[in-house]
């Protein structure tokens, strides 16, 4: 990468000078004491205070010891999705399952005319066997359906009402790409997951067009307020009771009221093959036809691969075990099968089509890079965005094909840290050497990945500090590191803000404009009241951003203490 230093000073006058700190960009081990100039809305200059004083600046922003940078950019993310349940019945922030419950009474009690609770974000590790009872819900809500979806939006729990509402009974069958949790009768339990949740499609009110376009403006004004700039939206279709996410984000473009750097990844419905491929092309060609790209491309396509591993619908090259450590045949879900997956690719890839891959398990990654691998022979080297999102267990011999292939490597670095979910719902019921194999970040960087960041909000927060905390130190803010997260596979600070600014910012189609600090570049700039490079890596998570800029303009600031 071009060091931006080099560049000669432009013109002596500038819009606004960002000065008394320091700068940091994808490229360069640490931080460095510069400042940034901005005109017309892009970077003018990267130099010395002096230089930048000298010059002078219509506005002076004095940094105060903090730091400057390209904004942050999320690769895979739900915007809309989350914003939703936080203004439905939200339990995302709930401690436990009493306080869960009573969440969900209040809300009932408040909105007694809603004919429908939805929402979501209950923590499945809050749950025996992270599958809550209808029973659980039918107590506090006898008189309607409820449906709520779990943190990881995997799965579904829903009360009577709601399975009578959907005719989901005893002898209605799992779907091909499902499970319906059962009582030791059959009888469904209360937790739908995986493709078991659409069997309450057509039952489930739609969300209403102004709730959706509320949540957006809400989603974009929190992530301003997280120094992030623009988002991979990693499933735009039919999802979170909305019949298509595109047409929300359409009506904010109409409207004026999209801000934001979007990229819909437009969903691959299971089931329907290559002939949904044209439909797909009219949609990335009607979002074209507005000329607004810098806030909406639809130039991707997501693919689910597999599931997660919490329901032991994650694809995994060795099989579960059941709760006494004995192997239960069972090696997950794939939603396509290899042959499938790699004709969705090759033909996408020919379509100009950059595919986001959600792999979760072992055997999931494999197959999504043989997909790849295929589109490549097929169609040669197209220079498109394909890139595998999640990643929890990818092994050895899978690593450096991301290198071979171009294949950007999406990490969830939040995840990268032992949790109540991990350590209750997943390594009891895997093999020992795929616990070995979780999250190797380290060996991703080392073998040459391109290097992306998301975090799968509302999954887990948005914030990214919180999640390069999680990569450098494989833990928690607050906690210690467990061993069974290999520590070696932490990766330096430079390297996660450079996958949360330049490598996301790559992976959303937007590296020409924006995610460096680069003359020309967009001025799409946060500010942190704190150099992280300069505290101990076990305070990353209490970095705070003070100000966040989208084409120099302020768009987020922190109010002052």
């Amino acid at each position: 990468m071009t060091d931006p230093t080099s560049s000669t000073m432009p013109d002596p006058k500038f819009d606004a000078i960002f000065v008394g700190g320091s700068a940091f960009t994808a490229g360069w081990e640490r931080s460095r004491p510069l400042g940034v100039g901005v005109r017309d809305g892009r970077i003018a200059a990267i130099a010395q205070d002096d230089e930048l004083r000298a010059a002078g600046g219509g506005e002076v922003v004095e940094l105060r010891g903090g730091m400057v940078l390209a904004a942050f950019h999320d690769a895979h993310a739900h915007p809309i999705a989350g914003a939703i349940e936080l203004l439905l019945c939200d339990v995302s922030g709930e401690p436990d399952a009493e306080s869960t419950l009573n969440r969900i009474a209040a809300y009932a009690q408040a909105n007694p005319d809603v004919p429908w609770i939805r929402g979501g974000g209950w923590t499945m590790s809050h749950f025996a066997g992270g599958t809550p009872s209808r029973t659980l819900l039918d107590a506090i809500v006898p008189d309607r359906p409820v449906v709520l979806l779990n943190r990881d939006h995997h799965g579904s729990w829903v009360n009577s009402r709601a399975l009578e509402a959907a005719g989901i009974a005893k002898d209605t069958p799992d779907p091909a790409d499902g499970r319906i949790e059962r009582d030791a009768d059959g009888s469904p339990s209360g937790v739908l997951h995986e493709g078991a949740m659409r069997l309450l499609d057509g039952i489930a009110p739609a969300v209403p067009d102004e709730l959706a376009a509320r949540a957006l403006l809400r989603a974009q004004e929190d992530f301003f307020a997280l120094g992030i700039v623009g988002w991979q939206d990693a499933y735009v279709g039919a999802t979170a009771g909305v019949d298509d996410l595109l047409e929300t984000y359409l009506a904010a473009v109409a409207d004026g009221s999209l801000q934001a750097r979007i990229t819909a990844a437009l969903w691959w419905k299971r089931g329907e093959g290559l002939g949904q491929l044209e439909q797909l092309i009219q949609k990335r060609e009607r979002v074209a036809s507005l000329g607004r790209s810098d806030v909406l491309l639809a130039d991707a396509v997501k693919i689910m691969v597999d599931g997660v591993a919490e329901n032991f619908t994650a694809a995994m090259s060795q099989p579960y075990r059941d709760p006494h450590g004995h192997s239960t045949g069972e090696r997950g879900l794939t939603f396509l099968d290899p042959v499938q997956l790699e004709e969705a690719l090759v033909a996408l890839d020919d379509a100009g089509f950059s595919v986001h891959l959600h792999a979760l398990g072992d055997r999931a990654v494999t197959a999504s890079l043989d997909a790849i691998a295929a589109a490549r022979r097929a169609n040669g080297p197209t220079g498109l965005r394909h890139q595998l999102a999640h990643l929890q267990i990818v092994q050895r011999n899978d690593v450096a094909r991301f290198a071979e292939l171009g294949a950007t490597a999406n990490l969830q670095m939040l995840w990268a840290a032992v949790d109540d979910q991990l350590d209750e719902l997943t390594f009891p019921f895997i093999a020992e050497e795929l616990i070995a194999r979780h999250y190797p970040l380290r060996e991703l960087r080392d073998s040459g990945a391109v290097l992306a960041a998301g975090s799968d909000w509302p999954v887990s927060t948005a914030d990214p500090m919180q999640a390069i905390h999680v990569a450098v130190n494989r833990a928690a803010p607050g906690a210690q590191p467990d061993p069974r997260m290999d520590p070696t596979q932490a990766i330096d600070l430079a390297t996660a803000l450079s996958a949360y600014t330049a490598g996301s910012a790559r992976a959303n189609g937007r590296s020409a404009s924006t995610g460096a600090l680069t003359t020309g570049l967009l001025a799409d700039l946060v500010v942190l009241d704190t150099d992280p490079f300069e505290i101990s890596p076990a305070d990353i998570y209490t970095v705070n951003v003070r100000e966040t800029r989208l084409s120099g303009e302020p768009v987020y600031w922190a109010e002052e203490a």
